[in-house]
């Protein structure tokens, strides 16, 4: 997986493209929605297998878990915005599987999920996979993280948050 500062970035990013006034609402909605796919790491704890459908990268990584969790979001709290809310929720929901799908470890991604328990991995598989657990975080392995992540995710998330700031400033 990646980790949570590359997951939440890519939310930000997207959140800023699709709804440069967004509210902090919103905001935080796509950083956390970006961000929930990995709670599945708890079906370890319950002896559920990696490859299992509700195993790790299988069902919240999955395309309908990113549907039904941004109709959900969008309903409870996008008021008048529902449509805007769906978008950028839902984006920011599924960037957590494809930037799993590029990462350099795991057993892949079960997008299809329950259609199709086939796990994949994009061709290209750039990002060094993070660790699983705070510990091994703060290793050498996670500042090899840190680095693919710097240069596959924040570069090109500043390249473009710095366009959109620039374009906005244009028409101001």
């Amino acid at each position: 997986m990646a980790s949570v500062f590359g997951h939440g970035l890519v939310a930000y990013t997207t959140t800023k493209i699709i709804d440069a006034k967004s509210s902090r609402l919103l905001l935080w909605l796509a950083i956390g929605s970006a961000i929930l796919p990995d709670i599945d790491v708890i079906a370890f704890q319950f002896g559920i297998p990696y490859a299992h459908p509700l195993g790790h990268r299988g069902f919240t990584h999955s395309i309908l878990f990113a549907i039904v969790w941004s109709v959900l979001l969008a309903f409870i709290f996008g008021k008048n915005r529902k449509q805007i809310f769906f978008v950028v929720l839902f984006l920011s929901t599924i960037s957590h599987g494809v930037l799993d799908a590029m990462t350099t470890g795991g057993k892949g991604v079960g997008f299809l999920i329950p259609l199709d328990t086939t796990r994949y991995f994009f061709p290209w598989q750039v990002i060094k996979v993070s660790p699983i657990g705070i510990d091994r975080f703060f290793s050498e392995w996670g500042m090899r993280v840190i680095l693919s992540e710097l240069i596959y995710i924040a570069i090109p998330c500043s390249i473009i948050l710095i366009t959109l700031f620039f374009v906005k400033k244009k028409k101001s």
